[in-house]
C-alpha cells in the first residue's frame, strides 16, 4: 500500500463526508482499483457518529473505508494515534475533516513522487487555504524561538514581514508560489513518510488539543529529516468547524472560544517548556512565559 489516508472527526460528519468524497477522487489518481491508497476515518466521541445513519454506513462499506469509533474524545494526537495503528501505507496522510481537495491543479501523487525522490523529507504539505483564498498561515511557519515570538507578538514580524530577521514566526519572506523547506506544517494536511513516524513515534498525546503538528516537526528536524512545503496542490480549510470553535453559520459560544484560546497558549508553554526551557538563559524563560500569560488574558478579555 502506497498511502494511508488517517481523517479524525469530532462533530463534523456533514463535512466529513464532502472530504471524503473528494479524497476518493484522489484516491482514483494514486490507481484505477484503489491499491495505492486507504481510507481510515476516526471517531472521536462524537455525539453524531460520522457513520450513524445506514445510508453512510453503507456507503463506507462501499468505499472500503475503514472506520473506528472511540468512545470518548482522546484529542487530536492519541485519536490520529489510533488510525495510525490500522494503516499499512508507506506514506500516510493526516487530513482534516474540515478540509476539502479541489478538483483542479496536481494532487496527492505528485507529493508522493516527489517524496520518493528526496528520500530525506520526512513531511510535506500542501497549500491549505482559507475560504477568503488566504493561506491558512499554520501550514507554513517556523519555529516559536523567544526571537521569532517576539516579533509575532510585538507586531514586527508584520512590520518587516518580508525581512528574514524578523519573519522567522510564519516565514512570510518566503516564496509561497515555489516549493521550499519550512520548519514546521499544520495537521490539517500532513503527509508523512512512515519511516520518519515510526523514528518519532508518531504524535505526542502530550498534546491534547493544538500544538501536535509543531511538536512533531520540531521532533522530526531534530532527527536530520526534512519538512517542505508544495504549493502545486492546494486544499480548503473550513477552518475552526473541526476543533469547534466555528459551526457551519454559527458563532461558538463565549465558552468555547475562551476553552480554545486557552488550549491554545497552554500548548504554547508546553512546547516551550519541553524544547526550548533548557537551551537559554532563566530570564529568557520566564519572559517568555510571562508574555504568554499576558497575550492569553489579553486575548480573552476581548472575547
Amino acid at each position: 500500500m502506497k498511502l494511508s489516508i488517517v481523517i479524525l472527526n469530532y462533530n463534523t460528519a456533514d463535512l466529513l463526508v464532502k472530504c471524503v468524497d473528494s479524497v476518493m477522487g484522489e484516491r482514483g489518481k494514486m490507481g484505477e482499483k484503489g491499491e495505492r491508497g486507504e481510507i481510515i476515518v476516526v471517531d472521536n466521541g462524537s455525539t453524531e457518529p460520522a457513520f450513524a445513519s445506514p445510508n453512510r454506513r453503507a456507503s463506507a462499506r462501499q468505499a472500503k473505508i475503514k472506520y473506528i469509533y472511540n468512545e470518548q474524545n482522546y484529542g487530536f494526537a492519541k485519536g490520529n494515534n489510533i488510525g495510525i495503528k490500522q494503516t499499512t501505507g508507506e506514506y500516510v496522510l493526516l487530513l482534516n475533516p474540515d478540509t476539502e481537495i479541489p478538483e483542479q491543479g496536481k494532487g496527492l501523487s505528485q507529493l508522493i513522487d516527489f517524496m520518493d525522490k528526496n528520500p530525506q523529507i520526512g513531511i510535506m504539505t500542501c497549500r491549505v487555504e482559507l475560504l477568503n483564498g488566504n493561506l491558512d498561515d499554520s501550514c507554513h511557519r517556523g519555529f516559536p524561538t523567544p526571537w521569532n515570538a517576539f516579533c509575532y507578538f510585538s507586531g514586527l514580524s508584520k512590520v518587516f514581514s518580508k525581512n528574514k530577521l524578523f519573519a522567522g514566526y510564519n516565514l512570510t519572506y518566503l516564496n509561497v508560489k515555489t516549493i521550499h523547506e519550512v520548519d514546521a506544517v499544520n495537521g490539517a494536511f500532513m503527509l508523512i513518510r512512515r519511516k520518519c513516524g515510526e523514528e518519532l513515534n508518531w504524535l505526542d498525546e502530550d498534546y491534547f488539543w493544538y500544538g501536535e503538528d509543531l511538536d512533531f516537526c520540531y521532533r522530526a528536524k531534530q532527527k536530520g529529516w526534512k519538512v517542505f512545503f508544495w504549493p502545486m496542490m492546494k486544499i480548503i480549510h473550513y477552518k475552526g468547524v473541526a476543533s469547534g470553535i466555528k459551526g457551519g453559520d454559527t458563532t461558538a459560544s463565549r465558552e468555547t472560544k475562551i476553552k480554545a484560546t486557552e488550549a491554545r497558549f497552554t500548548v504554547m508553554k508546553t512546547f516551550y517548556d519541553k524544547h526550548y526551557k533548557n537551551k537559554y538563559p532563566s530570564w529568557i524563560a520566564a519572559a517568555v512565559l510571562l508574555s504568554i500569560e499576558l497575550k492569553k488574558k489579553w486575548e480573552i478579555a476581548k472575547i
